[in-house]
């Protein structure tokens, strides 16, 4: 048995990538996409047709280029995400912008928006996760869009206290990134390697993942941001982990078994009080953690750098059939 085959017994294994080849061969459950990945996707030849489909339909749209380019993004992840759901049997999860990580009205808007996309593709929106941060006013909107049944993920997830609101807020999963979490640990630490059993990204997603077994809430844990196999390996039996192609890789061409580290039976021992949380406390228990705090605002700023590189390239695209 392979790593990956043991991983897959007790928990959801999701493919973080566009490249749906990549996706054909690891036969994940769910998959993950994001600006950065669709756009490195787009130039793969393989999916030239996507891109000029959705470059047509933003034609057709008409408005200022700006506007042509927004909605040739909307369509792209719509095409992508479509395409994807026919390889994996499961979820794919599409972002709303990072520059709406604190507009709850246009964050609910986009998100409804590429629900109707999907709709008119024939995919139903208990197939789709809407991608939001996880940051107050995107928590508040992800709040609302599962009241209406659309199910959401929330990215960018540091802090135990954005765990909190989004397990309160009823959302149907939270990714919290153990990578960026060790990073950020790892450089105040001089840059020396942390041991795999004392990782802090690896404790965040426990800690959460206890304290939401414990308290019966339904939200999902998903794992994300790996650095290595040993971050995977240390949270097998999480509810789903998203991984990148070239770690899905090294689980797939190693024998082995994987330990289940996490169990909804030994969440009970956990020592975490249940907590509800006014925007107040939110506020103030967030701002208390400075990891929390930096890692946030540098992955919305990062977010939002790769749907403006992302956003170049619609332009480019607009232009071209404008030309045409």
């Amino acid at each position: 048995m392979t790593l990956l085959e043991s991983l897959k017994q007790y928990t959801t294994v999701v493919a973080d990538t566009g490249d749906i080849e990549a996706i054909h061969r690891h036969r994940p459950q769910d998959a993950t996409t994001n600006p950065s990945l669709l756009y490195h996707a787009a130039q793969i030849p393989a999916y030239r047709h996507l891109v000029e489909e959705a470059a047509e339909k933003a034609s057709d749209l008409g408005g200022s280029h700006q506007q042509m380019a927004e909605e040739f993004i909307d369509q792209m992840f719509v095409l992508f995400g479509s395409e994807i759901l026919q390889v994996v049997p499961g979820r794919v999860s599409t972002e709303v912008a990072a520059s709406l990580s604190f507009d709850t009205a246009g964050t609910l808007a986009k998100a409804r928006k590429l629900i109707s996309l999907y709709q008119k593709k024939g995919v139903s929106r208990e197939r789709i996760l809407i991608k939001i941060a996880s940051t107050w006013e995107g928590i508040q909107a992800a709040h609302e869009l599962e009241r209406e049944g659309i199910h959401c993920n929330l990215t960018l997830l540091f802090s135990f206290a954005q765990a909190v609101a989004c397990a309160d807020a009823g959302v149907t999963l939270i990714s919290p990134f153990v990578g960026r979490i060790y990073d950020w640990y790892k450089k105040e630490g001089g840059d020396k390697e942390i041991p795999p059993d004392q990782d802090p990204g690896v404790a965040s997603v426990t800690r959460i993942y206890n304290y939401y077994k414990k308290y019966g809430y339904k939200t999902q844990v998903m794992g994300a941001s790996f650095r290595n196999v040993s971050q995977i390996l240390h949270l097998g039996g999480a509810d789903l982990l998203t991984i990148s192609p070239d770690l899905l890789d090294q689980l797939e061409q190693t024998e082995g078994t994987v330990e289940r580290k996490l169990d909804p039976a030994t969440a009970k021992a956990s020592k975490d009080e249940r907590l509800h949380l006014s925007e107040k406390d939110f506020r103030w228990m967030h701002n208390e953690d400075a990891m929390a705090t930096d890692k946030l605002a540098e992955g919305i700023r990062k977010f939002n750098s790769d749907a403006l590189k992302l956003e170049e390239y619609a332009l480019t695209q607009v232009a071209k059939k404008a030309v045409a």
